[in-house]
C-alpha cells in the first residue's frame, strides 16, 4: 500500500477513536517517522479531495505518490482534532488545507490554538497554506465553468433528466440556476464527489478556482 494512503487511513481511524485508535496511531506515527509524508492537506469532505486529486492529475501530478495525503475531516468542526494529531503538538508535519467560507472561523481558531500563527484575515490563512472557498467548492466550480457548461457535464454523466425534474420542483422554481445546480449536486450521497471530479476535468485554462489553484501550488 502507498505510504500516503496508509497514513490517510490510519489518521482518520486515529481521529475517530475507538478500539482501533491505538493501532492506527502507531501506523500513522510509523509512516510519518519514515518520511512517507511531506505535507498533510486537511479538507472538509470527500468532494474536496476528489477535486484536488483531479486537478493534480491534470497537471501530471499524483499527490499520494508525492507524499501529500489529502485527508477529509468529515466536517469542518473536526479540524481541531486533526490539528492536534498532525500539528506542532502531535506529529509535527507540514500542513495545508481547504474550507468553505462559513467554516473559516473554525479553521482560524483551531490553527491559532495549536500554535500555527494568528490568522486574522483571509490573506493570513493563505500565507500558511489554508485556502477558503466562496461559498463552497461547488459554488466555486459552478461560477468558474458557468451554468451552461455545468449542465453539459450533468448530461455527460447521464443525469440531465434528473436535473430537469429537480429544477421543476416547486421549491426550485424561480431560483437562480446557479443555486439550483449547487443544490442538485448535494442531493444524493456521493454526488458531490462525483461532480467535483467531473467539473474539474471540464475546466479550461484560466478557469481553475483560485482556492484550488493556490492550494495545489502550495503543496
Amino acid at each position: 500500500m502507498d505510504e500516503a494512503v496508509r497514513f490517510r487511513q490510519a489518521l482518520v481511524a486515529w481521529a475517530a477513536g475507538g478500539a482501533e485508535a491505538g493501532a492506527a496511531a502507531a501506523a500513522a506515527r510509523e509512516v510519518a517517522a519514515g518520511g512517507g509524508v511531506r505535507t498533510v492537506v486537511l479538507v472538509e469532505g470527500g468532494s474536496d479531495r476528489a477535486a484536488l486529486d483531479a486537478l493534480a492529475t491534470r497537471y501530471g501530478r499524483s499527490l499520494d505518490a508525492e507524499g501529500v495525503p489529502v485527508v477529509p475531516l468529515g466536517g469542518a468542526t473536526n479540524i481541531g482534532r486533526f490539528l492536534d494529531l498532525c500539528g506542532p503538538q502531535g506529529l509535527g508535519l507540514p500542513l495545508a488545507g481547504l474550507c468553505d467560507v462559513g467554516e473559516e472561523r473554525h479553521f482560524r481558531r483551531a490553527l491559532e490554538r495549536v500554535g500555527l500563527g494568528s490568522p486574522v484575515t483571509r490573506e493570513d490563512l493563505e500565507a500558511i497554506g489554508f485556502q477558503v472557498c466562496d461559498a463552497d467548492l461547488e459554488d466555486e466550480l459552478i461560477r468558474s465553468l458557468g451554468a451552461d457548461a455545468v449542465r453539459r457535464v450533468v448530461e455527460a454523466q447521464g443525469e440531465l433528466r434528473s436535473l430537469l425534474t429537480f429544477q421543476n420542483q416547486p421549491a426550485q422554481r424561480g431560483r437562480p440556476v446557479q443555486r439550483q445546480l449547487r443544490r442538485f449536486l448535494g442531493t444524493h450521497s456521493g454526488r458531490k464527489a462525483q461532480y467535483a471530479r467531473a467539473l474539474v476535468e471540464s475546466l479550461e485554462a484560466g478557469q481553475v478556482p483560485r482556492p484550488l489553484e493556490r492550494l495545489l501550488a502550495h503543496v
